[in-house]
């Protein structure tokens, strides 16, 4: 298979990671037949009402032409649309076989993202989970911004979740690009599939880069430690880290978008760590939930509960001056505000969900 082009930043300086310039996505609006007010604005001549109309080239018979069927248009149905999806999935083929896309410096691949891995990701989103999505106007239409999210669920599926309803439900068409703990680039595929769907390293380099470029950056800041807490300690945020996350939104003078996340908690309820296995496999945690191991593949089926995620109202950076991202106390008290604003959200979305399935 042939390489991919790859778009770097600049010509002097080459980091490890960079944002990709993002085409301009465009939808093939439906075709439209016009109405009297846009025919007549035009110049075009109205029958009279009862009166059948005569076309100029067609000699008068005096008897009523019954109408011809028309096929339809602009909907994707028919066999019009099924030839241009058909088209549509051998040009991209094409594409992928003699590597003409183009990926960015991370190795995110905007149109493999939009029209294969979300794809995939979609009906669990929409049809398993049946996530809600409540705040995301919260969310710019452009420029960079920060979304700090918790963090749960035993196996992070809730970065995924989130990316999907960013994808799906802006209405800029906005793409959200999540720092990955390290342990996500050394697993086989997954570290080409999250690659793909523009992840990166959790470092401050990447992230300020990213910002820097009107990219929309996701993290999570409790890591390993949110998703690999027990079951009893569920919606219960733990440590934030030292605010670092503060300190790249601070420099980028990016506003912080606070996310809470609600059902990711009850999809693999851990009740037991075997630390032994986790460290013969190098893993932070090996969970142990009602039905994994126990069960085999089965019991990696995560259970479908019911998600909403909310976005929270921005909290603007760009007033503080330049030091301020190397001010320690400030930098505690904005990641002390980001931490509660995602805490008392959780409560209030807890507190209105009538249940865990439905």
């Amino acid at each position: 298979m042939a390489d991919a082009k790859v778009i770097p930043f600049d010509d002097d300086h080459r980091p490890r990671g960079g944002a990709a310039q993002r085409p301009s996505r465009r939808r093939s609006p439906g075709s439209r037949r016009q109405g009297p007010a846009q025919a007549a604005a035009v110049g075009e001549v109205q029958p009279l009402p009862g009166v059948a109309s005569v076309r100029e080239d067609d000699p008068v018979t005096g008897e009523d032409e019954q109408p011809q069927p028309q096929e339809q248009t602009g909907d994707g149905s028919g066999a019009g649309g099924l030839e241009r999806r058909v088209a549509s999935g051998l040009a991209f083929l094409r594409r992928r076989l003699t590597g003409d896309y183009e990926v960015d410096d991370f190795g995110y691949d905007e149109e493999l993202t939009d029209q294969v891995l979300m794809s995939l990701l979609r009906p669990v989103y929409e049809k398993y989970f049946r996530v809600e999505v409540k705040g995301i106007e919260n969310i710019p239409s452009e420029g960079g911004a920060l979304i700090v999210a918790n963090h749960s669920g035993t196996v992070p599926v809730d970065g995924l979740m989130m990316q999907v309803a960013v994808h799906d439900r802006h209405p800029a068409d906005r793409h959200l690009r999540l720092l990955a703990a390290d342990l996500v680039f050394v697993l086989p595929v997954v570290n080409e599939l999250a690659r793909k769907l523009g992840h990166t390293l959790a470092c401050a380099e990447d992230a300020e880069r990213l910002l820097a470029r009107g990219e929309l950056v996701g993290v999570m800041p409790e890591g390993f430690k949110g998703i690999g807490k027990p079951f009893g300690e569920r919606y219960k945020l733990q440590r934030f880290g030292r605010g670092g996350f503060v300190s790249t939104a601070l420099r980028q003078r990016a506003p912080i978008i606070p996310c809470s996340i609600v059902g990711a908690e009850e999809i693999y309820p851990m009740i037991g760590n075997a630390k032994t296995l986790a460290r013969l496999l190098g893993f932070p945690y090996f969970p142990l939930t009602p039905t994994f191991p126990w069960l085999g593949p089965l019991g990696a089926i995560p259970l479908p509960t019911k998600w909403t995620i909310q976005f929270g109202e921005p909290i603007p950076t760009d007033g503080y001056p330049p030091e301020a991202a190397e001010d320690p106390m400030l930098m505690f008290n904005l990641t002390d505000q980001v931490r509660e604003q995602i805490q008392h959200t959780l409560y209030k979305l807890l507190v209105q969900r009538r249940s865990v399935f439905f």
